[in-house]
């Protein structure tokens, strides 16, 4: 009888948003974005890993950590802010206590996100403010698994005819991978699971084992897998491709998936978005943008304005427990479900050895679902009870040529399965800047191969903020109409600070001030070598 593996991978991105000074208060909104996941994503994976070792679970997941992110998490500054950002909810929480206190049922609602803050306060002083050391100490123990990915957020499939900036990206994500983590990786991410036939090329010249693919690049290839997405193949050379779990992100975040369960804490109705403006003062200054400040009272059965704004009706109200009770039921009922598949699937291979991978956008978990890394620490629990060994891909292979060779289709996992939502109406504007800006990158890097000093910064300084505009995380955003004005305003000045950067080059002339003011500002990639992005003769 075969084994049946189920392997976890987490993903977690963040675009560059860092502000200082008098920018930390005007862009507040957008900044909450990296605090909220710190308290909501991060804090409680470090927790549950925590909980899962204590307990004497056996278990192993992977995990991808971009570079921006782990710039960002080891940042003393931001590391600060986040301090402060949770000192400034904590005093408004005591506020929210006594506004509260004529609803006792809210004013408990009220004191579990204080406590909640409170708790991430001590939790984020206990780790020494650094989550990202956490992390690598749970890798070092063999429970997690933690996979590269490129510099920035890009869709490689955009640069299908540009092997520098695919050479590039990968590059810079795998030393940014060893700079935070002290070791090479053996698998790779593709940002958005973007690929395209030639990659596996420049990620085995690299030295990396295996990547993972969406299931219709899996499927829709020259070679149809003998075994579906049950068993890991490999391309023309020796990278190994494994498949994701299509079906998982329905069963998660469908119209009936588990995230949109009424039981659960409704994210959308914060009281940032509901109170009168004079209520939220100083936390949220007059005039300006109004975002989510973590006090979140209500299930997601309060569909309706007033239900919501009154909130009187007890049925509407958030209950903790009756929400940890269905993520104990709701997990059950998803690893039953892969197991019952993985007893089919083995029933039909060869040796019958099957694997599942199930991806989990952990952005996209933050943002609809308040519990879903209490509902993955109960899956976890809960797959020994149905047969299942959690794994890695890398517990998936020793000799990657007794493999299926197999010759993947262009595919993704955003939009449609293509990436059309990251060249749609609102955001193809971009891409005409950004692949101009692309070129040039390439073009610097051979006219000037040996410079030093003053201008090899300058080089460097363009290197960044290409890599910031190929970013599609600003496009998503455009896109989806989330932050789009922030979104667009990043974009363009990256564009221009480039373009800035090639001028000064053409004209023999640099501007120290600037530079150094650009470069203090977007203080990333310290170790940045422009001529990551020269040809490869």
């Amino acid at each position: 009888m075969g084994t049946k593996k189920l392997i976890l991978v987490l993903h977690a991105h963040q675009e560059y948003i860092k502000h200082i000074g008098e920018d930390a208060q005007k862009y507040a909104a957008e900044s909450n974005y990296l605090f909220e996941a710190i308290s909501n994503t991060y804090i409680p994976l470090i927790q549950m890993l925590e909980n899962l070792e204590k307990d004497g679970i056996s278990f192993c997941i992977s995990l991808v950590l971009s570079p921006v992110l782990c710039t960002l998490l080891e940042d003393a500054q931001v590391q600060q802010q986040y301090i402060d950002w949770l000192d400034a909810r904590i005093e408004f929480g005591k506020t929210e206590i006594d506004r509260t206190s004529g609803n006792p049922e809210l004013q408990n609602a009220a004191k579990a996100c204080l406590e909640k803050a409170e708790s991430d306060r001590n939790l984020f002083e206990l780790y020494k403010r650094r989550l990202v050391k956490k992390f690598h100490e749970y890798k070092k123990k063999g429970f997690v698994e933690l996979l590269a990915t490129c510099g920035t957020d890009i869709f490689l499939p955009y640069y299908n005819d540009m092997e520098e900036i695919l050479n590039a990206q990968v590059e810079s994500g795998i030393y940014a991978f060893r700079s935070f983590f002290g070791c090479k990786p053996d698998g790779f991410w593709l940002p958005e699971l973007g690929y395209y036939n030639g990659i596996e090329k420049s990620l085995r010249a690299y030295g990396l084992s295996y990547t993972i693919l969406d299931t219709r690049s899996f499927l829709f290839g020259e070679t149809e897998p003998k075994n579906g997405i049950f068993t890991p193949a490999r391309f023309t050379n020796a990278l190994v491709a494994f498949s994701r779990d299509a079906e998982s992100d329905d069963e998660i975040f469908g119209e009936d998936g588990f995230a949109l369960s009424a039981a659960y804490r409704n994210e959308a109705r914060d009281v940032g978005f509901i109170l009168p403006p004079e209520k939220l003062q100083p936390l949220v200054p007059a005039g300006t943008s109004r975002y989510s400040l973590g006090y979140k009272y209500w299930n997601k059965s309060a569909v309706e304005e007033d239900e919501v704004g009154n909130a009187l009706d007890s049925e509407h109200v958030y209950d903790a427990q009756a929400a940890s009770a269905l993520c104990g039921k709701q997990a059950k009922l998803f690893v039953r479900g892969k197991a019952e598949r993985l007893e089919k699937a083995s029933s039909l291979v060869e040796n019958g050895d099957v694997s599942l991978v199930v991806t989990l956008d952990l952005n996209r978990l933050r943002a609809v679902w308040n519990e879903g890394i209490a509902w993955l620490e109960q899956v976890i629990r809960a797959a020994g009870g149905e047969g299942l060994e959690l794994a890695t891909p890398r517990m998936m292979f020793e000799n990657p040529f007794t493999l299926q060779r197999i010759k993947p289709y262009f595919g993704a996992s955003c939009g449609e399965g293509y990436g059309e939502n990251l060249l749609s109406s609102r955001n193809s504007w971009m891409m005409r800047y950004v692949r101009k800006a692309s070129e040039r990158m390439v073009d610097l890097s051979e006219r000037f191969p040996t410079e030093t000093g003053l201008k090899a910064r300058l080089l460097n300084m363009g290197a960044k903020e290409l890599m910031f505009a190929q970013s599609v995380g600003w496009a998503e955003m455009i896109d989806s109409g989330e932050a789009a004005d922030y979104a667009e305003k990043r974009f363009t000045e990256s564009i221009n600070d480039f373009t800035a950067v090639f001028d000064a080059l053409g004209s023999n002339t640099v501007s120290t001030e600037w530079l150094t003011t650009l470069e203090s500002r977007h203080s990333i990639f310290p170790w940045m070598n422009y001529r990551i992005f020269s040809r490869k003769h």
